[in-house]
């Protein structure tokens, strides 16, 4: 449904996007993760026709952005990480002005802003002017706005940003709703945990290229070669700590050993016997209170892959 291919675009001296793919397929929730300055908002803005890009390119339900951006408004709608809203319209006032720049026919827009608010949970709301309603709720209303037309598309930039936890799960919910609509959608976020429970495929990027991407399951499943352990010592002071650290940083298979409060947290390959390390700081004298793997989660996939940024 989405399809990005060699896609380039320079700032001045600053390359925000350097030949990046990837594609999204019908129906499914991308996350698309990466730092501040990743360049994810410069990839929305030129799928959304609204930057053209340098180089490469990006089509959305087949239809190139560059080259017939009509046509691609029509298939998806574009929530921004900021939003403007007008003075003194109403709720519906709201709706029913964007829906009149998408052509809805003035007999449909009403009952059309009827449908959304009731999607959005705003249908109470109709008659209130917008810039008394709460962000969370805004931020509904402006999701509400990307769907006056009924894309097949929607590009999501920071949708929960700002949200306090209740209205960041209310959109989700709403998210996973217009999921099982049949939509196809990509979320923009450097929020980790939120991608990991909302999307059904992850997209990395890093300094403006694709370090990841795949089907969630599989993009955990390729970190589940780099296991955790996570090793806590009692009554260990600072050299002893050290000590240990240098113990199990020799193990062969042992790929790298931080010092935190409690112990040890290493980054081990998947084969490495565990209990025979166990076993060794035992007999060397270590008291260890805990040893135990910890899973590879989304985080650790997405610090591992920008850990040049960190």
């Amino acid at each position: 449904m989405i399809e990005v291919q060699g896609l380039h675009k320079r700032y001045g001296g600053r390359v925000a996007l350097d030949q990046v793919d990837f594609a999204v397929p019908e129906g499914e929730i991308f996350g698309f993760l990466g730092p501040n300055g990743a360049g994810k908002t410069t990839t929305i803005r030129i799928l959304a026709t609204l930057t053209p890009p340098d180089g490469g390119t990006a089509t959305i339900g087949g239809v190139r952005v560059d080259r017939q951006p009509d046509a691609v408004r029509r298939l998806m709608g574009y929530m921004p990480d900021f939003f403007g809203v007008y003075d003194h319209l109403s709720v519906v006032e709201y709706l029913d002005f964007y829906a009149s720049c998408y052509d809805v026919p003035a007999a449909r827009r009403r009952r059309v802003a009827a449908e959304l608010l009731e999607l959005v949970d705003l249908a109470d709301r109709g008659g209130d002017e917008v810039d008394s309603l709460s962000r969370g709720m805004k931020q509904r209303l402006c999701l509400a706005r990307a769907l006056v037309h009924e894309p097949r598309v929607l590009l999501l930039d920071e949708p929960a940003s700002g949200l306090d936890p209740r209205a960041r799960l209310e959109m989700q919910e709403l998210i996973r709703e217009l999921r099982r609509m049949g939509k196809t959608i990509l979320i923009s976020s450097h929020i980790v945990p939120e991608v990991e429970e909302l999307c059904t495929w992850v997209g990395v990027i890093d300094a403006g290229r694709i370090v990841e991407i795949g089907p969630k399951a599989d993009v955990l499943g390729r970190a589940a070669g780099r296991r955790r352990l996570r090793v806590e010592l009692a009554g260990a002071d600072d050299a002893r700590a050290a000590e240990a650290r240098r113990r199990v940083a020799a193990w062969p298979g042992v790929l790298a050993v931080e010092v935190g409060e409690l112990g040890l947290e290493a980054q081990v390959e998947a084969g490495l016997a565990a209990h025979e390390l166990l076993r060794d700081l035992v007999q060397a004298g270590f008291d260890v209170n805990a040893f135990a793997p910890v899973d590879a989660g989304l985080s650790d996939v997405f610090m591992r892959l920008t850990e040049r940024d960190a």
